[in-house]
């Protein structure tokens, strides 16, 4: 028997705290690390996989790839002192571009695995596809796959220019035959920035997905010789599942837990090979109690402190609170402001932003670095594309479906489809319109108008909007023929810090340059979420 320890998507967090708040966390790689080095104690023979979106995800990160990039990459310092045997590559290890990629899987002392990730136009494989470890005498192939939503999601230009992300169902049945023929192995461990497509229980597809963004199911039911596979990507907890006779786990997002497959064989005394007799698996939960390794958090301590005297940065002053939560509902002057920066810094017509992180404000008084990182969770390329008005609207129309079917009598909040994130939700600056959510999808955009005159379905208009939506992710694929004008070299959030630092002073109100309907008739209160 052996055991295999599991994080997964940590997104950079190894201090148990969220920079935005500065307040501490049941979260994070150091306190992941006691439950580790505690169950290595237990048994030696643990392996520990991550599966991948592992550089990216905090100021931390940021602040390391953005402002000072000399240092070894924090997380690889920490992994590496913690003894990870594999990570797969996630999306987001292409956040800050593949020169940021490249010198953190340098400094890796384990391999990076992506058996579907091809350097453009050969069949040479980027990373690594698969590694062997021997454990106990028991010879176990891990393969690493990488969601192929990843080039719609990250540097797009820069992905598709550099490499190709296959199908992933091919090359794992591809890479496990090469394992179990060639190579000999007792058992198959699939490490994948990937999760489930549909739901185990109604069998419908998670909506918004790009295609082969997750394969998880597809690979279980149909790829011979898996013995386990270990998931990620859709922050989707499944503590354990079997799907034909394979098991397969995922564990919280930023190191909220830590998934655990234990895997039993027995050796066969005729052919000398081993065989699979049972398989578990479980997540365990990080919480308060889970006290932070010291190791772990001596090694991060002068990321940590460089971060914080960074985020303590004052750059400007506001004369109000500005709060975010509520841009889904109604017209807001914070996020307001990200779109005021988004038209000027692109010179256009139109913007579409998303939604903020719903914890993000900006205080009344002394702005720091801190109050605009804490605006998103994730990075956000800004790209100026020429649209139509017809295209325009089939955006809102999409992100409109965040309201599902409209029922009478009830508050907007119980509307809202939770399968979409919040982070799928655009709100448009630079027009006016309506927005009627007892109207199905397609009808819900009204009296839309651009300076004053209604928008026509063949009207040009340059949109300030970001790499995510016109590549297509979360279901944006609208403007995939779109024309680029201009593309950013800075980040969202570096654009609204440099503004802050050039005014000073921010002084916004909500435009309310759109507006829910919500005739009495229909008996829908917008006043009340």
């Amino acid at each position: 028997m052996f055991r295999k320890r599991r994080s997964f998507s940590l997104h950079a967090n190894i201090y148990p705290i969220d920079y935005n708040t500065n307040k501490p966390e049941a979260r994070g790689l150091a306190r992941v690390a006691t439950i580790v080095k505690q169950a290595r104690k237990e048994r030696p023979d643990l392996l520990l996989l991550d599966s991948g979106d592992t550089i990216q995800g905090t100021p931390l990160t940021f602040h390391h790839a953005r402002i000072n990039n000399k240092p070894a990459d924090a997380m690889m310092t920490v992994m590496n002192a913690l003894r990870y045997d594999a990570m797969a590559v996630g999306n987001h290890e292409y956040e800050f571009g593949l020169d940021v990629l490249n010198k953190a899987r340098k400094e890796a002392q384990f391999p990076w695995l992506s058996a579907n990730t091809y350097r453009k136009g050969t069949d040479q494989s980027y990373f690594r596809p698969f590694t062997i470890k021997e454990v106990s005498g028991v010879r176990i192939g891990i393969i690493g796959l990488t969601t192929t939503g990843m080039p719609s999601l990250e540097n797009a230009e820069l992905t598709y220019s550099k490499i190709d992300v296959r199908d992933p169902l091919s090359e794992a049945k591809k890479w496990t035959a090469l394992l179990r023929n060639k190579e000999r192995v007792d058992l198959v461990v699939i490490a994948m920035h990937m999760g489930l497509e549909a739901d185990l229980r109604t069998g419908e597809m998670f909506p918004g997905q790009m295609p082969n963004e997750n394969a998880a199911l597809a690979i279980a039911n149909q790829v011979p010789g898996v013995d386990v596979i270990l998931m990620g990507h859709t922050h989707r907890e499944v503590p354990s599942v079997y799907i034909n006779g394979v098991l397969l786990v995922q564990a919280d997002k930023w190191g909220r837990s830590i998934a655990r497959a234990d895997v039993y064989l027995e050796k066969k005394t005729a052919s000398g090979r081993w065989r699979v007799v049972a398989k578990s698996g479980r997540t365990i939960p990080i919480d308060a109690q889970s006290q932070p390794d010291p190791e772990v958090l001596r090694i991060a301590e002068p990321y940590h402190r460089e971060t914080q005297a960074w985020l303590d940065q004052v750059i400007g002053d506001s004369d109000v609170e500005l709060k975010a939560g509520e841009e889904r509902f109604r017209d807001t002057a914070i996020l307001d402001l990200v779109q005021r920066v988004e038209l000027e810094a692109g010179n256009a017509d139109v913007s579409t932003a998303m939604s903020l992180n719903p914890n993000a404000r900006i205080p009344k008084g002394p702005v720091t670095v801190r109050d605009i990182i804490g605006l998103y969770e994730y990075e956000a390329a800004p790209i100026v594309v020429e649209v139509t008005g017809k295209v325009l609207k089939e955006a809102l129309e999409h992100s409109s479906r965040h309201f599902g079917a409209y029922t009478p009598n009830r508050r907007l909040l119980e509307l809202i489809d939770e399968r979409f994130p919040s982070y799928t939700y655009d709100v448009a600056e630079g027009i006016t319109y309506d927005l009627d959510i007892s109207k199905p999808v397609g009808q819900r955009i009204q009296n839309m108008r651009f300076r004053g005159q209604s928008v026509s379905a063949t009207q040009r208009l340059r949109l300030a909007t970001n790499t995510f939506r016109v590549n297509g992710g979360a279901g944006y694929t609208m403007f995939k023929d779109a024309p680029v004008i201009t593309r950013s070299t800075k980040e969202l959030r570096e654009l609204i810090i440099d503004w802050v630092k050039r005014n000073g002073h921010i002084t916004t109100t909500p435009t309310n340059n759109w507006h829910q309907l919500a005739p009495k008739s229909y008996g829908l209160r917008t006043t009340d979420y």
